[in-house]
């Protein structure tokens, strides 16, 4: 389910930032590279910075993941309340910037994708990550041909890569539109839709650790208390 609601968050922020007014993508580093090495071989400074500032920007995201989260295994427990928060405070002074026509905007959601893509675990044998697509894409296309092939394929993480490639997709199909409609108010949707996340992590965490504190009460009652009564 989180994989689900953040690559939809992701694919809903490149899509705004593709509609917005440079044109560039802030779910993902590949491209944005190549651009950043081809405008300085063109001297074109301006597109230079702005490409690079994008790079830094999600490395700095990804850091701050490493330094809230630590160990990427999903655990529960793990601070991705904290992270997802902070994440939903990015896009929020992204979307600052974007509505006063500045290009810090993508930098900011730039760094929200870079927490994002980072905190995301390994689980279930993958490394899940939900901001961009070519890891998932690799990884689909070598299960099919393994089953071409005849041999076994994991059926659960077939299932699960499906769902993060599909909601990426749907969510570049709802920021174009949410773009169309509301310009860079659009970008108030993956906001809030991370920072619900990250409110519902917080309080299924606590519902979890109540149902193991109340588990743990009913063993001690049922077989300690008797026998120290006893003793």
């Amino acid at each position: 389910m989180g994989a689900a609601v953040l690559s939809l968050s992701a694919g809903l922020i490149n899509a705004v930032a593709f509609s917005g007014f440079s044109h560039n993508a802030v779910t993902h580093v590949t491209g944005t590279v190549t651009k950043s090495a081809m405008a300085l071989a063109s001297g074109q400074f301006t597109a230079y910075f702005l490409s690079t500032g994008l790079v830094m920007a999600f490395l700095a995201g990804a850091i701050l993941s490493g330094l809230i989260i630590g160990n990427e295994h999903l655990r529960l427990g793990r601070r991705y309340g904290l992270a997802l928060i902070l994440e939903s405070g990015l896009l929020l002074v992204s979307y600052l910037f974007f509505t006063r026509g500045a290009s810090a905007g993508e930098l900011f959601a730039s760094a929200a994708c870079g927490l994002q893509n980072a905190m995301i675990a390994t689980y279930s044998g993958n490394a899940i990550r939900t901001t961009h697509m070519t890891g998932v894409v690799s990884d689909l296309g070598s299960m099919v041909g393994n089953f071409i092939a005849g041999r076994a394929v994991d059926a659960r993480q077939f299932f699960l890569l499906t769902i993060v490639f599909v909601n990426f997709y749907i969510g570049g199909i709802v920021g174009t539109y949410l773009f169309r409609a509301l310009a860079f108010d659009a970008i108030l949707a993956p906001a809030a839709l991370t920072l619900a996340t990250g409110i519902a992590y917080f309080i299924y965490l606590m519902y979890k650790n109540n149902r193991a504190q109340q588990i743990y009460r009913r063993y001690r009652q049922t077989y300690q208390e008797p026998s120290e009564t006893g003793n």
